[in-house]
C-alpha cells in the first residue's frame, strides 16, 4: 500500500476490504511521507521494518526484485499523486488498485490505462458503490427490461462535512478543497465521479451532452462545493446529477432512482441493503439483499437475509474481484465473468472526460458541452 498512514479514513477503509475475505495479504507500504509516521504505521499494521519503506519509488523497485515481491499495490493518496504512483508501479509489473479519482487530467488517466495494457497487469479504481448487492441487483434488472427501456435518471450525492470552511481549521481531509492537492476539481472528482460511474454501472447510459452549474458556496474557497449537472444521453433518456459538500446536515446522502417506460428502482445509501420496485401493474415491492436475487447480486453477499452488510462489504466486494482477475492471470486462465464487474482503468478514464466536460460547461456558464 502506498499511503493511508495512521490518522486517515481511507486507508484503512481498503486494508479492512482488502483483508475481508482473506484474498490479500498486507506485506508491504510506504504509508506516508514522513519517516517517522510511516514507520509507526508499518508496525500498526504488522509489515516488516525491511518492508516499510520511505517512499513509493524505493517500494516499487525493490518488490519488483524480491522473489516474494508484492503482485499488487493499493494507492491511497490525494489525487495529484495518483498517475506518478500508479505509473511507478505498471512499469515494474505490479497490479495497481488506486483509489478514485485515477488521475487529476484525461490525458494522465489515458497514459495510465495505455501503460497497464503494456505491462498487461490490472488496474483498478475503487468506485465502490458498485460492489453494493442491491445495486448489482439493479444492474441485472434494468438490463434484463425490468423497468422497460430507461427515460430519466435521478442520482445525488450530498454531504454537508464542508458547509464551514474546515480547510482554514487545519483538518486533514480539507486537502480536497486545495488545487494542488486535489487537482482542479473538487466536489465533482471527489463525489460527483462516484455518483457518475454509479449511474452508468446500474443503466448501461452513455451521456452524450451535459450542462453544468458549479458553485462555491463559503467564502475563500478554491474550489467548486457544489454541482447541478443535467444529462442527456445517448438513446434520448435524460438525467440530473447533483453533488455537494455544502448540504448542511446531511451525512449519508448517496441516492439514486431510475425510471423506465414500466416502472422505476430506487436505491438509498441509508438503507443500502434495500432496492425499491414499483411498476405501472402495482407492483409495490422492497427487495432486501439475501433473498432470492440474481447473481450478480448473490455473488456480492456473503450473510443471510436479516444479517446486515455495508460500506466495507461492499468495498470488499471490488478486492475480491481484482483478487480473482490477478489470481486467474496467475493460473493462465479466465477470470470468473463476475468479477470483471469490478471498475478498471477505463472507468476511471471515463470519469475524468466527465469531470473535464463538467469543468468547461461550468466555465461557459452551464452551456451544453459533448461527452466523448
Amino acid at each position: 500500500m502506498v499511503g493511508g498512514g495512521i490518522g486517515g479514513f481511507i486507508g484503512e477503509a481498503h486494508r479492512m476490504a482488502a483483508r475481508l475475505d482473506g484474498k490479500f495479504e498486507l506485506v508491504a507500504g510506504a504509508l506516508s511521507s514522513d519517516p517517522e509516521r510511516a514507520r509507526q504505521s508499518a508496525a500498526r499494521c504488522f509489515i516488516a521494518p525491511d518492508r516499510s519503506y520511505g517512499d513509493y519509488r524505493e517500494m516499487a523497485a525493490a518488490e519488483a526484485a524480491r522473489p516474494d515481491g508484492i503482485e499488487a499495490v493499493s494507492v491511497v493518496t490525494p489525487n495529484f499523486s495518483h498517475h506518478a504512483i500508479t505509473s511507478a508501479f505498471l512499469e515494474r509489473g505490479i497490479a495497481v488498485i488506486c483509489d478514485k479519482p485515477l488521475a487529476t487530467s484525461l490525458a494522465d488517466a489515458q497514459d495510465l490505462v495505455a501503460r497497464a495494457a503494456e505491462a498487461q497487469r490490472l488496474l483498478g479504481v475503487t468506485y465502490n458503490y458498485s460492489g453494493y448487492p442491491m445495486i448489482r441487483h439493479a444492474r441485472g434488472l434494468i438490463a434484463e427490461g425490468g423497468i422497460g427501456q430507461v427515460r430519466q435518471v435521478q442520482v445525488e450525492f450530498a454531504l454537508g462535512w464542508l458547509s464551514v470552511p474546515l480547510e482554514q481549521e487545519g483538518v486533514k481531509q480539507a486537502w480536497r478543497t486545495d488545487p494542488a492537492s486535489a487537482g482542479p476539481s473538487g466536489v465533482v472528482a471527489d463525489i460527483g465521479t462516484h455518483a457518475y460511474h454509479l449511474l452508468r454501472f446500474v443503466t448501461g447510459l452513455e451521456v452524450q451532452t451535459l450542462a453544468a452549474d458549479l458553485s462555491t458556496m463559503v467564502a475563500g474557497r478554491k474550489l467548486e462545493d457544489n454541482a447541478n449537472i443535467l444529462l442527456r444521453f445517448k438513446d434520448g433518456a435524460r438525467g440530473m446529477l447533483w453533488a455537494s459538500m455544502v448540504a448542511a446536515g446531511e451525512s449519508v446522502g448517496f441516492r439514486l432512482r431510475v425510471y423506465g417506460e414500466t416502472g422505476h428502482i430506487a436505491w438509498d445509501e441509508a438503507f443500502p441493503d434495500q432496492l425499491h420496485l414499483r411498476l405501472l401493474d402495482g407492483t409495490d415491492q422492497t427487495l432486501h439483499r439475501g433473498g432470492k436475487l440474481s447473481p450478480l447480486a448473490k455473488s456480492a453477499t456473503r450473510l443471510v437475509s436479516g444479517l446486515p452488510e455495508g460500506f466495507i462489504e461492499a468495498f470488499a466486494n471490488l478486492y475480491g474481484d481484482y483478487a480473482e482477475q490477478i489470481i486467474a492471470r496467475r493460473e493462465k486462465r479466465a477470470p470468473d465473468p463476475l468479477s470483471l464487474l469490478a471498475p478498471t482503468g477505463a472507468d476511471g478514464v471515463d470519469a475524468l472526460a466527465f469531470v473535464e466536460a463538467v469543468l468547461q460547461s461550468g466555465r461557459a456558464n452551464g452551456s451544453w458541452v459533448a461527452l466523448g
